[in-house]
């Protein structure tokens, strides 16, 4: 048993997620950039039509059942693939789930909305500025009504559901040892920063000597650094583990307009994959994750030498909205 998966047995978890997931070439891509290319398929977890999410569900379910909560309330933007899962996690296991979503609502449902309203979630709609509050609010008249109520930030970034994906680090080293390949690089979409902090302590735990860069989707930069080494510091503090800051890499380049805004790299991005691999990603997440990984070959960040994996976090149904 690898140290991670060790530290990790002292954690109540599910078993949501159907783990492992493929790891496989990119052939055409590897041809196309002259670089190795290989992907983690975290978008085939298995469960409400899967991403990276579930991974980190595993340990927030299971911790909200240890609590015996029987609410869950999540926030998230209309088409929050977190909050997709948190729906159909709540009826899974019985309980009610309130959803606090940015934007307005629509006049049709669609995507991962859609997917919200048919598991029967409690929807409020409200400027991003207020979801905080809103969820103060609605968390105070639930828990006022004697109901027990397990509350989950944009993601389900907290340092519990960071050890999802230092559970998914292990697992990746798995899939590098079997390739028989020295991977140098470790390239994903990143935001709420629970994933890569997550993939960080898994580094910082087994001493990985290549990087793991985040893709800012929308938080800046070194905003987002300082998220992801405090919430991989907050996790590791619950397994004896310290976080060394220079672990921690993040690029804001390819962020945009904002949140949810497509770039040109990111548009192209989406076509290469679907028109190459037959893999489609979301103009969201992983289509800025993806425009960070082909332009970093492009501008031989990423070398022929230096083999590469991109993982795919999910989100493909955003592009149904």
């Amino acid at each position: 048993m690898s140290e991670i998966n060790r530290l990790l047995r002292q954690f109540p978890r599910e078993k949501l997620s159907l783990l492992p997931t493929p790891f496989h070439r990119l052939g055409r891509l590897s041809d196309i950039t002259g670089c190795e290319l290989w992907i983690k398929r975290d978008d085939l977890t298995g469960f409400g039509l899967s991403g990276n999410k579930t991974r980190k569900f595993d340990f927030l379910i299971a911790e909200a059942m240890q609590q015996g909560c029987d609410t869950l309330i999540g926030i998230g933007a209309n088409q929050s693939n977190f909050c997709r899962i948190l729906a159909a996690v709540g009826k899974r296991y019985g309980m009610d789930v309130h959803l606090i979503l940015s934007g307005e609502k629509p006049d049709k449902a669609t995507g991962n909305l859609l997917i919200d309203h048919l598991m029967e979630a409690t929807i409020y709609h409200v400027p991003r500025s207020e979801r905080e509050n809103k969820a103060q609010s609605v968390y105070e008249n639930l828990t006022s009504n004697g109901r027990h109520v397990y509350f989950m930030p944009p993601g389900g970034s907290t340092p519990v559901g960071t050890l999802g994906y230092a559970s998914g680090f292990a697992e990746i080293l798995k899939d590098i040892e079997q390739s028989g390949i020295n991977f140098r690089h470790i390239i994903h979409a990143s935001s709420s920063a629970g994933t890569q902090a997550g993939l960080v302590l898994g580094q910082a735990i087994t001493g990985w000597d290549g990087q793991i860069t985040g893709i800012s989707v929308d938080v800046p930069e070194k905003e987002l650094a300082q998220n992801v080494h405090q919430l991989a510091s907050e996790a590791g503090s619950m397994m004896g583990i310290s976080v060394n800051m220079d672990l921690v890499h993040t690029d804001g380049n390819y962020i945009g307009g904002g949140y949810a805004i497509p770039t040109d790299l990111c548009l192209r991005a989406i076509k290469t994959f679907a028109f190459n691999e037959g893999i489609f990603l979301d103009s969201v997440y992983t289509g800025k994750g993806a425009a960070g990984f082909l332009d970093y070959c492009e501008k031989k960040i990423i070398t022929p030498e230096e083999p590469a994996i991109f993982i795919h976090t999910g989100g493909f149904i955003q592009l149904f909205e």
